[in-house]
């Protein structure tokens, strides 16, 4: 289980300006595993807040060989990207749940989906519920987001002050090849042989705590 931390009331969104000191008030998540891959892993860290109004959330994720498709801004130019990943379900058998995946350039692929990898991409975040900011530095990447509580709680997610979540990264490397093939990395281990992040065993609980 994750602990949530809330803080005060934020009265402008991550566009405007970053938590800053406020995230030294959330836990890390950073033992992140790729079972299917015995390639080496890079830092990753995991923070999440809360307030009253918005779930917030902040990766950092070293790498200073960062893979973009930057072909056009589809599904399929996002999803040979490297990227960050939060799935949110609503119950234990995934009917449905909630896919974010976002790559370092701030771009977004949002989706509903359904048992046996059923996705819908004509599905979309609820509008304006939805905030991020992603940033390129030298040794590492971030992306920091925050969503209303109050599109969660509508889709069913928060429940009893937890939320269940998964929380994952796909990192591309150049293969002998020159193409590029996808690492997938998770905060829990999947209880899967081949890779698969859309299976319940690929989920952990967040708590909100109201400190």
């Amino acid at each position: 289980m994750y602990e949530v931390h809330q803080i005060e009331d934020q009265n402008r969104s991550v566009l405007e300006r970053s938590l800053d000191v406020l995230w030294d008030k959330a836990d890390k998540i950073v033992d992140f595993i790729s079972p299917w891959d015995s390639e080496k892993i890079e830092k990753i860290e995991f923070q999440a807040l809360w307030d009253t109004k918005n779930f917030y959330f902040l990766f950092k994720v070293y790498d200073q060989n960062i893979h973009i498709d930057r072909k056009d801004n589809s599904i399929e130019s996002i999803g040979n990207s490297d990227r960050v990943e939060l799935f949110f379900r609503t119950n234990k058998e995934m009917n449905p749940y909630f896919c974010l995946e976002m790559d370092p350039s701030n771009r977004v692929m949002d989706f509903k989906a359904y048992p046996g990898k059923k996705f819908d991409f004509d599905w979309t975040w609820p509008k304006d519920n939805l905030t991020l900011k992603s940033a390129i530095n030298k040794e590492f990447f971030t992306v920091e987001g925050q969503i209303s509580l109050s599109s969660l709680k509508e889709l069913g997610v928060i429940k009893d002050d937890k939320m269940e979540v998964g929380v994952f990264r796909a990192k591309f490397n150049k293969s002998e090849f020159e193409d590029y093939k996808p690492t997938w990395i998770s905060w829990i281990k999947p209880n899967s042989e081949t890779p698969n992040f859309h299976i319940p065993s690929a989920f952990g609980v967040f708590q909100l705590k109201n400190d």
